[in-house]
This record gives structure tokens, C-alpha cells and sequence, in this order.
């Protein structure tokens, strides 16, 4: 099939957008919300809701380093270092001006220990997920030990999961755009999701790889794996594309709030369907030719 006669060229822009966005996340960092670095969170509701540019103004004088996002249609949130009620009161008498009144919705105080053991978590989050990926799948893959062991294809999920990551995390990096709890939800998201398509490919090359050994047919592995992923694929584009759809329009259409979900699921999505057609499991063609290469030298090298 097209996609494993081509793999090079496949694994080739893989490497050259997670080494991109490894680079980045290196040089760049990243914009760190204050859910992870501590900080205070102030939700206003107005009438009628004055500009973020015109918000900032007024509490420039009282407030450095402040993010005004809109929420909703009238609604506003204030994110700032740590501050105590005093500050907040000034605040929030600055932000009732000319025509507009400010009313205070919620005010929330997230302290940087706080923010610390969050962080902490999440990593530990993403990292326990991986694991229990690798072992479903080695279990579900168990009874598939020709001509690869079932460990094989949960390493190499656990591989494009890096790749599914990755890219998310180098674009949010790219852009500045700030790292939050949601960012973490998308990123577990996308662990999920991604995962799904690639074990609906692999549950389709261990049913032909069933097949062969019943019939005893001819095919070699990589001519099984292309056939596999021929009728996989209509499948996983179409299933992607009506999510993708759906996130376009929560980006769209949606309150701001969701923003960095709905971006971060996105690029999730979209890469998670090419890692899974384009880079499983060809990744699997791969290491068993290698496997075959090493075994033929060993035979080799006994025979001289």
C-alpha cells in the first residue's frame, strides 16, 4: 500500500515536528497559567462589557502583569499574581467606570505551593496514562506473538502518543498561549482519543494476522499491515473529521474560557489521525524488518 511503501517520508515530517516543537518547548517555555504557578482569579459581570484594552487601563495603575479575558457574553475574567482582598476591592472599584458597572461573580486564591503540587500532578497524570495504555494493549495483544510480541505494539502506541503530544504542546509554546488545567484535560483528551484510532488499526491487523495463520496464506507481514490500514482508513478519517468539526465550531462559537481546550484537542485530533495511519503501523513493518535482519545475521555469523 501507498502508506508503507512511503513510511520515510511519513516518519520524516513526524521527526521534523516533534524535534520542532521540542526545540521550541526548550527555547520558548511556556506561558504557565496561574493554576499552575499560583495566582488570583477575578470573574466580573457587566450590563455591557467595555473592551479588554480599555479594562486593562484602568487597573494598570493599581496592577502590573494582568490577563483580561472575555468570558461569555458580558462576563470577564481577571487573572493576576496572588492578591488579597484589599487589592481586590481596588480592582474591582476601578472596573466601574463611565458607564460600566462591575459586579463580582467569583474571586478565587490559588497559592504557589498550590500551583506547584497541581503541576506536579498533572505530569504524573499524563505519565500513569501511558503506562496503563502500554499494558492494555500488551494484555488486549497478548494471544499476538507472531511475528512481533504484543509488548511491541503497546511501545510503539506509547511512541506516537509522544508524537500526539508533542505537537500541541510545541504549538502552544509557539504561540505563547497559556498552559492551564484545561490545556492538561485536552492533553489527557488526546491520549484517549488517539489511542482509539490506533488500536482500531491494530485490532484490524491482528484479525488478519489470525486470518493468515489459518489459511495459511502467502502474505507477508507488511503487505498484511497495508491491508489492514486500507480498510481502517476511510473509517478513522471520517470519525476524526465529524470531531475535528465539532471543535472548530466550539473554537468558533464558543465562550472564550474553552479556547485553549478546544485548540489543544484540535491539533490532538488532527495529528492523532496521522500518527495512527501514517506512523503506527508502519512503525510495526519497521521493527519487524529489523527483527528479521538481526535474526539472519545471527544465522550468518553461526553458519561462518
Amino acid at each position: 500500500m501507498f502508506i508503507i511503501r512511503n513510511k520515510a517520508i511519513f516518519f520524516a515530517i513526524a521527526i521534523i515536528l516533534v524535534g520542532g516543537s521540542i526545540v521550541t518547548m526548550i527555547v520558548r517555555g511556556f506561558n504557565v497559567g496561574v493554576d499552575f504557578t499560583g495566582g488570583s482569579m477575578l470573574e466580573v459581570a457587566y450590563d455591557t462589557r467595555p473592551s479588554v484594552d480599555a479594562i486593562k487601563a484602568r487597573i494598570a495603575p493599581i496592577e502590573t502583569g494582568v490577563e483580561v479575558i472575555n468570558s461569555g457574553d458580558t462576563d470577564v475574567m481577571i487573572r493576576t499574581k496572588p492578591i488579597d482582598e484589599t487589592m481586590k476591592g481596588e480592582i474591582l472599584s476601578a472596573l466601574s467606570f463611565d458607564s460600566y458597572h462591575a459586579t463580582e461573580k467569583q474571586f478565587n486564591t490559588i497559592g504557589p505551593s498550590v500551583g506547584k503540587e497541581l503541576r506536579s500532578k498533572a505530569i504524573l497524570s499524563v505519565i500513569l496514562v501511558s503506562l496503563i495504555i502500554i499494558l492494555f494493549i500488551a494484555f488486549a495483544f497478548r494471544k499476538v506473538a507472531k511475528p512481533i510480541s504484543s509488548w511491541t505494539y503497546g511501545l510503539i502506541a506509547i511512541v506516537v502518543l509522544v508524537h500526539d503530544v508533542a505537537i500541541p504542546a510545541g504549538f502552544f509554546s509557539l504561540l505563547h498561549l497559556q498552559v492551564d488545567t484545561l490545556f492538561v484535560v485536552g492533553l489527557l483528551t488526546i491520549l484517549g482519543v488517539s489511542i482509539n484510532d490506533t488500536i482500531v488499526v491494530f485490532d484490524r491487523i491482528r484479525e488478519n494476522l489470525a486470518l493468515h495463520e489459518s489459511k495459511h496464506t502467502n502474505e507477508d507481514f507488511a503487505h498484511i499491515i497495508g491491508k489492514s490500514v486500507k480498510q481502517t482508513f476511510v473509517r478513522s478519517i471520517m470519525t476524526s473529521l465529524t470531531v475535528l468539526i465539532a471543535l472548530a465550531a466550539l473554537y468558533l462559537f464558543g465562550p472564550e474560557a474553552t479556547h485553549t481546550l478546544a485548540i489543544a484537542m484540535f491539533l490532538g485530533m488532527f495529528f492523532g489521525t496521522y500518527s495512527s495511519i501514517f506512523l503506527a503501523a508502519p512503525l510495526l513493518v519497521v521493527w519487524n524488518n529489523y527483527k528479521v535482519r538481526s535474526r539472519q545475521k545471527k544465522e550468518n555469523a553461526k553458519k561462518a
